[in-house]
């Protein structure tokens, strides 16, 4: 009997030692894929870095590339447009203008009534309309025209009678397009490529305000493109026309790009006859910008590499709205793939390109709850993880953070590159010039974080004297304005009574 307790007794003491085993064994696998997972994200935050020398090693690239796109079509990857609008908004604009905004997947149209002197915008309206993904590829533009004239036909329908032309004219409308174009003439352009997920072959090359006349002639809508232009020219000339301060503008959306003010003999490709201004707005394409400089890691190089522009907007996939919720996508997929971070396998939808928007990006980075709820409720919304720990949560904010500040810092050395290029990036002793930036899109307005990391990066990169002289000033809804505003200055009937 005793022999056979023993017994007992020892193939227990197995049976425990062998269950803490395996306890610690898991303890250990465990602590050695959260190693693996720490380790994942701290060389991501490296190749990410974004020291101010580096900064200003990038502002200096785009410089010259700024420079080289100026002297020659072709010359440079910032493609540096000549837009032909060398005289900006006055403020004594009167009269009934529309504009039609389309940057993104979504469009607007919109309708201002400008009062002339004093007045200014005494009457405005709009409708935001969202384009099914079905018409932003394909072979034919056609579809993608009949759908946004519909919608414009639509708005103009439901309008009252205050707001019917007289018979001897036609509406004026400005049409911001916000993709690469060459244009020649202020109401004509050529579409270079397209960018922001639109890909239709048959369009790229052709001539955006003809496409878009014709769509208006088959549904009958009788009305003028008076002024072509992109999101960041519409922004600068409605931000001048609220300010006359204003000397260059940037967008921080969806994609971005920014325009600025340029001495007419600084422009060597412009064989025109100098503007009475001597000026003329550039659109610069800055979100096709590259360099060495740019701080890139292996998932940006991915999602590039399978993105419908490969090659192309390197700069704006790094630090746009398109993008950011995407490469946050990519590293957490990566760290369910190689370090089992959300257990033992890797959650389907966590595969699954641009299910993570820049929205939600935002939302879980700017969480401020004791234990990270939105980050919870996101992460179990968008990808179905319920199971994740506050450490774990953490871990996602951290994410989040390395992408928004590698692009808004990359961003503000973007900005100091048109206040270098511009000669605003010092202060001459007793000099009192106020430097104006427009800025409008709903990154750079909803990110809270996005928007202070650019401004503080600013700050360091200008220093304090030169920031103080600085404003960035948000403009909402500034490229259909600014558009509508171009079609009024640029309007046929300029000279008429009404």
């Amino acid at each position: 009997m005793g022999k056979v307790a023993v017994g007992i007794v020892m193939v227990c003491g197995v049976a425990v030692a062998a269950a803490a085993a395996v306890v610690v064994h898991r303890r250990m696998k465990k602590s050695a894929k959260w190693v693996k997972a720490m380790e994942i994200v701290k060389d991501f935050e490296i190749k990410c870095s974004t020291p101010i020398s580096r900064l200003r090693q990038v502002a200096d690239a785009m410089i010259v590339e700024m420079h080289a796109g100026l002297a020659s079509e072709g010359g440079s990857k910032l493609k540096m447009l000549v837009t032909y609008v060398d005289s900006l908004p006055t403020g004594k604009e009167k009269g009934l203008f529309y504009a039609l905004d389309l940057g993104g997947t979504n469009f607007r149209v919109l309708r201002l009534q400008l009062g002339g002197k004093g007045h200014g915008i005494i009457n405005q309206q709009f409708v935001e309309v969202s384009i099914p993904p079905s018409l932003m590829t394909g072979d034919s533009s056609d579809a993608l025209f009949d759908f946004i004239v519909a919608k414009l036909a639509k708005f103009i329908a439901q309008e009252g009678s205050d707001f019917r032309p007289t018979p001897d004219r036609q509406r004026e409308l400005g049409f911001t397009f916000s993709f690469p174009v060459v244009q020649t003439s202020i109401a004509s352009g050529t579409l270079l490529k397209w960018t922001k997920g639109f890909s239709i072959n048959e369009a790229v090359g052709r001539d955006v305000v003809a496409e878009l006349t014709k769509a208006m002639e088959r549904h009958g809508l009788d009305m003028r493109v008076s002024a072509l232009v992109n999101d960041t020219v519409g922004t600068l000339a409605g931000g001048r026309f609220a300010n006359n301060d204003v000397v260059a503008a940037v967008i921080l959306g969806t994609g971005s790009n920014a325009a600025y003010v340029e001495r007419a003999s600084a422009i060597p490709k412009w064989h025109g006859p100098l503007p009475k201004s001597g000026e003329m707005i550039i659109n610069m394409e800055w979100g096709n910008f590259k360099s060495a400089h740019l701080p890139l890691s292996e998932y940006d190089l991915e999602l590039d590499a399978e993105s419908l522009n490969p090659g192309d907007q390197i700069y704006e996939k790094v630090m746009s709205g398109m993008y950011l919720g995407e490469i946050v996508r990519r590293v957490l997929s990566w760290l369910a793939q190689e370090a089992a971070f959300f257990g033992d396998t890797v959650p389907p939808k966590l595969k699954v390109p641009f299910i993570l928007g820049t929205p939600a990006v935002s939302a879980m980075h700017q969480d401020t709850s004791p234990d990270l709820k939105m980050v919870a409720n996101h992460m179990k919304d968008i990808f179905e993880i319920s199971n994740t720990s506050l450490k774990m949560r953490k871990v996602i904010v951290h994410i989040c953070s390395i992408v928004a500040t590698r692009g808004a810092r990359l961003s503000a050395a973007g900005v100091l590159s048109i206040m270098k290029k511009m000669g605003r990036d010092t202060v001459k002793e007793g000099e009192k010039r106020r430097t104006v930036i427009a800025m409008d899109g709903g990154l750079y307005e909803h990110y809270t974080e996005y928007r202070k990391c650019l401004e503080n990066c600013l700050h360091e990169l200008l220093g304090t004297e030169v920031f103080k002289t600085i404003v960035l000033e948000l403009s909402r809804d500034g490229s259909g304005i600014g558009a509508a505003i171009l079609a009024a200055s640029h309007s046929k009937y300029l000279g008429s009574d009404d």
